[in-house]
């Protein structure tokens, strides 16, 4: 059984100067394809349920099919709750066998933030599993704008909440089909020198790749999320299975096709956060 919470995996990442992929999984054969990579790179992998996912499929069936992929995976694999903004779908998600949960609160006010924050923290803690809050707002690519994280906010979170991971706003945004113009170092190093808190970068899709490898391996954010270039993958090999195949029409054949190129996809996404 190679299941393991946040902690686990982000704790010696820190250590060894590296980030693990948390890689936003819409369905079965896309979170295959991603534990596949992650044992043929050798690399830990955190399988995430955001919000789009969970509205598609319960939050029982996530777990179940998470726990059979983690179980039977030869890497440590992290089965993640993500933007869980409801306290009830964190409490689901621990009845349900995640190993994290990871509580929104960025749209509260300081003090809302870091009060039910530090309450989903000590739920998860108390059934032996990880917990990552958000400090800051990351905004979305035609939607609503991020708000900086203070680094004093940020210590000051940290200090209060008692989360294993911590997710910044540093010029990240949710949901960009192409590299933006990077990260905000400055702001990054500031927060890094306040507190000993694994640091998370949502919206990594849209970080260059030449950065995502330098602050993976340079600083102590030890976490990024990866969605939307591997959807962008997902898509376009769909397209390319019914072009060259227009009389295809078993879901199961279509499916099957994508194994692959979501594979070498984040394959590569994996050895970008890595030395």
């Amino acid at each position: 059984m190679t299941r393991a919470t946040l902690s686990e995996v982000l704790q010696p990442a820190l250590a060894g100067g590296y980030a693990v992929a948390g890689v936003v999984c819409l369905g079965w054969e896309d979170a295959r394809a991603y534990v596949a990579a992650a044992e043929a790179e050798g690399a830990p992998l955190i399988l995430q349920a955001g919000p789009g996912a969970r509205a598609h499929t319960p939050l029982p069936v996530w777990g179940a099919m998470f726990r059979d992929l983690a179980e039977g995976a030869s890497v440590p694999v992290v089965t993640h709750l993500d933007h869980g903004t409801d306290p009830e779908d964190c409490r689901i998600a621990i009845q349900e066998g995640f190993t994290s949960v990871m509580y929104d609160g960025s749209r509260l006010s300081l003090e809302d933030n870091i009060a039910a924050t530090a309450r989903i923290a000590d739920m998860a803690h108390a059934a032996g599993i990880s917990c990552e809050g958000e400090i800051g707002f990351v905004g979305y690519a035609a939607g609503e704008a991020s708000r900086g994280t203070d680094p004093q906010d940020a210590a000051r979170f940290a200090r209060e909440t008692g989360v294993d991971a911590m997710a910044i706003s540093v010029g990240n945004t949710h949901l960009q089909t192409t590299a933006g113009d990077g990260l905000d170092e400055a702001r990054i190093a500031e927060i890094a020198a306040l507190t000993e808190t694994p640091l998370v970068i949502h919206g990594g899709s849209g970080v260059p790749h030449d950065q995502r490898r330098r602050l993976a391996t340079g600083t102590s954010i030890c976490k990024f999320n990866i969605g939307t270039e591997l959807r962008q993958v997902f898509g376009a090999a769909i397209r390319q299975t019914l072009a060259t195949d227009p009389e295809v029409y078993d879901r199961i054949a279509i499916l099957s096709a994508l194994h692959d190129p979501l594979c070498e996809a984040a394959r590569a996404v994996i050895r970008g956060l890595r030395p």
